[in-house]
C-alpha cells in the first residue's frame, strides 16, 4: 500500500426526495460500479434526504440506520465512505459530516456556515469546530456546500492536503461553484473534491452536478458531465503536492488569523 497515494471516488446521482432506504439502495447499485482498491468514496450533501427542512420527520439519531449502513458499506468496500445527513442530538439538529472508516470508527464535523437564504439557520445548529481527518499520508479539511463561499475558514494553517466540499448546489449558481472549488485549491495549495447532486428536488430545485477533483493548481483532474450520474474516480499524491509546495512556498507568507465564534 502506498500511503502517499490516495484512490478517490465521487458519487454524482439524483437524490430521492426524504427517502432514506430508497437512497440506500440506490447507493448500493452505484457502489457496484467503483472500483477496487478506493481509499475514500464521497457523497453529496444530505445524501440520504436530499436537502430538506424537515427536521422532525427526517432527522436521524446519530446511531441510526445511516451510519450503520455507512459502516457497512465502508467495511464490504474497504474504503472510508464520507458524506453529509441530517442528524439530531440532545433535542439539536446538524448538517453533519460523516468520515466512515472500514474498522467501524468514524469522525465528523457539522457545517458551520448555514444557509440562511434556504432557512437552513432556522432548524439547524451550526458547527464550532474546524476539523481536520487523516487517512495515509493525507490530512483532510472536510466542508459542507455553502462552507466553500468563506476563505477565511477555508484557510491552510499547513494543516491539510485535501479540502473535501460535499454539496447540494443549485444550477441557478453552478457557475460560482465551480470558480470556488478551483479558487480554493489554487489559494490553499491543496487538492479540493467537490461532490454535487444532479437531478430535481421536491421543491423545485434543480442540480447539475459538475462534481470535480481539481490540483493545487487549479487544474480539473477528473469532472462529472452536467447532470448526469456519474462516479469520478482519480489518484492524489501526496509526492507531487510536497514538489509543488515546495518549489512554490506560498503557503509560508499566508496572513495569521483567529476565528472567534
Amino acid at each position: 500500500m502506498n500511503e502517499d497515494e490516495l484512490n478517490v471516488a465521487l458519487i454524482q446521482y439524483d437524490i430521492l426526495w426524504e427517502d432514506p432506504k430508497g437512497n440506500r439502495l440506490r447507493l448500493e447499485n452505484i457502489f457496484k460500479n467503483v472500483p477496487t482498491e478506493i481509499d475514500i468514496i464521497v457523497l453529496p450533501e444530505m445524501f440520504s434526504t436530499g436537502f430538506s427542512m424537515d427536521v422532525s420527520s427526517n432527522a436521524e439519531p446519530m446511531e441510526g440506520d445511516s451510519l450503520s449502513w455507512m459502516r457497512e458499506q465502508s467495511c464490504l468496500l474497504n474504503s472510508v465512505i464520507a458524506g453529509s445527513l441530517m442528524v439530531s442530538e440532545n433535542g439539536s439538529f446538524y448538517n453533519r459530516f460523516l468520515f466512515v472508516f472500514p474498522a467501524g470508527n468514524y469522525e465528523f464535523y457539522d457545517k458551520r456556515h448555514l444557509f440562511s437564504m434556504g432557512k437552513e439557520d432556522e432548524k439547524f445548529l451550526c458547527g464550532r469546530e474546524r476539523k481536520i481527518f487523516k487517512i495515509k499520508n493525507f490530512r483532510i479539511l472536510p466542508q459542507v456546500c455553502y462552507d466553500i463561499r468563506f476563505p477565511v475558514f477555508s484557510r491552510n494553517n499547513d494543516d491539510y492536503d485535501v479540502m473535501i466540499n460535499c454539496a447540494n448546489w443549485p444550477v441557478s449558481r453552478i457557475d460560482v461553484w465551480k470558480t470556488l472549488l478551483k479558487a480554493r485549491a489554487i489559494e490553499n495549495q491543496s487538492y479540493v473534491l467537490g461532490v454535487n447532486r444532479i437531478g430535481q428536488d421536491k421543491l423545485n430545485i434543480r442540480y447539475s452536478g459538475d462534481s470535480m477533483v481539481v490540483d493545487s493548481k487549479g487544474k480539473v483532474m477528473a469532472s462529472a458531465t452536467p447532470g448526469e450520474g456519474k462516479v469520478i474516480v482519480s489518484k492524489l499524491s501526496k509526492l507531487s503536492l510536497n514538489r509543488f509546495r515546495r518549489k512554490f512556498p506560498v503557503l509560508k507568507d499566508r496572513d495569521d488569523f483567529f476565528i472567534s465564534r
